[in-house]
């Protein structure tokens, strides 16, 4: 039998330097990924700009302030009218009427008059012990005929821009109460990770 040396205060030291160290990784990942995705982002819109402007970060500024300027101006009456006949044009137009349509239904199921993913639920999708945190997002079937007792149930990945929707009986579908829709999204998106 080989005999096991007891621990050294050698070993304990680099234990604990070890256990700072990814403790160190655990609170710098996130903020390094976050601000070099942002640098990445700020980079490239400057880029686009650079022959005209060459100050670093006019470009984001520029474009930030170019779309503030868009929705102030789609608070009044005649530029209301006109956004309102383009988009009416853009939802005509075959072709482009699919990828305008989804991705303006998109963006207005996160915020605009259309927000959906305000009811945050869990579902009961596979078996009676397994439940997963949804939104619902349409209480009633009727469009698909198949009545009141069934709803749809959108169910964002974790990690991803990506989901799956549920069609469920309504008692396999119980609200959450104790988080918001933003908490209960973001706890799905980071695959529970991220606590509300």
């Amino acid at each position: 039998m080989p005999k096991y040396l007891p621990h050294t205060p050698k070993d304990t030291i680099l234990k604990t330097l070890f256990r700072y160290f990814v403790q160190g990784v655990i609170i710098l990942a996130p903020v390094t990924i976050t601000a070099y995705i942002l640098y990445v982002v700020f980079d490239w819109i400057d880029s686009l700009l650079r022959p005209i402007f060459t100050t670093p970060g006019v470009g984001f500024v520029l474009i930030i302030a170019f779309i503030i300027f868009i929705g102030w101006l789609s608070s009044y009456f005649i530029m209301e009218s006109m956004i309102n006949f383009f988009d009416h044009w853009l939802e005509r137009t075959p072709g482009i009427k699919l990828i305008y349509k989804s991705i303006k239904d998109f963006f207005q199921a996160f915020a605009g008059d259309k927000k959906k993913f305000t009811k945050a639920v869990l579902a009961n999708v596979f078996n009676n012990d397994v439940w997963i945190v949804g939104f619902l997002t349409d209480d009633e079937m009727e469009k698909f005929n198949m009545g009141h007792e069934m709803v749809g149930v959108y169910v964002p990945q974790a990690y991803n821009f990506a989901g799956q929707l549920y069609i469920l009986p309504k008692e396999r579908v119980k609200p959450i109460e104790n988080l918001t829709a933003g908490d209960a999204m973001k706890y799905t998106v980071t695959g529970g990770v991220v606590e509300s």
